[in-house]
């Protein structure tokens, strides 16, 4: 019973550690053939640790864009990068301010998505991983590398998000494109853009345009939505101000 319990303990901090690596680290996955415990299994241990709490954006898996920057690693045989991502990387967005280029994180050592959609690999060549989940990447990427290991453990993670953007136009005072690198509410996207300007009567139209990325979620829904600034100050309508997409143009009237 006492071996029961310690075993147990150590499977609970496994999943704790585990955990806080996924909030603080980059997205990542092993190839599914690779990976010992069921996804029904994590998902018990987590529900164990956390309950069923829903964080955003953990309902979608990320796709694989423009600008990403990766790394791909097999076990026992390190970075397989055949070219490396700069440190920190120049988006050559226009407006943008120097929160967002700080919140860029460090992107050395990893692989860039390029405009062609194709990664440059080690043994492999140049390979077009756009449109892909990590762990859809991380499963071809097993196949093409057992054609030179055997029976390789593939591993993709997300570096640095670039491919995810969205536009703040109008009465602010640093309009631009942004990174989308973190779940971001329509009142913390005005923020980031240094605020209202004098002139903003602080009306807000969001339009939700699309990354132009389709994905097995599809692209259906409400296009508009409206906000109004002076309503969250009274405590009214706090339900307006939801959570920026890809591609969402956040308009300041």
């Amino acid at each position: 019973m006492h071996n029961e319990s310690k075993v147990l303990k150590i499977w609970l901090m496994s999943a704790v550690v585990l955990l806080m690596g996924m909030v603080h680290g980059a997205v990542a996955a092993q190839a599914a053939a690779d990976v010992a415990a069921a996804d029904k299994l994590k998902e018990q241990y987590r529900n164990e640790v956390v309950g069923k709490t829903a964080f955003p954006g953990e309902d979608k898996e990320y796709v694989i864009g423009y600008g990403d920057v990766l790394s791909v690693n097999i076990y026992g045989e390190g970075s397989m990068a055949a070219t490396t991502a700069p440190s920190s990387p120049s988006t050559g967005i226009e407006g943008e301010s120097q929160a967002g280029r700080e919140n860029q994180g460090q992107a050395g050592g990893g692989v860039v998505v390029r405009m062609d959609g194709r990664v440059s690999l080690l043994h492999v060549g140049d390979v077009n991983v756009l449109g892909m989940t990590m762990t859809q990447a991380a499963d071809y990427l097993k196949k093409l590398y057992a054609t030179i290991y055997s029976n390789p453990m593939v591993s993709v993670a997300l570096i640095q998000s670039n491919s995810r953007r969205y536009t703040v136009m109008g009465n602010v005072k640093t309009p631009g494109v942004y990174n989308l690198d973190y779940p971001a509410t329509v009142i913390q996207a005005i923020a980031r853009s240094g605020g209202f300007t004098e002139w903003a009567n602080h009306d807000i139209t969001v339009v939700r345009a699309g990354d132009g990325v389709k994905t097995s979620q599809g692209e259906g829904g409400k296009n508009t939505f409206d906000f109004d600034y002076d309503d969250l100050v009274k405590g009214k309508k706090l339900d307006k101000n939801i959570y920026i997409q890809s591609g969402d143009i956040v308009i300041v009237h």
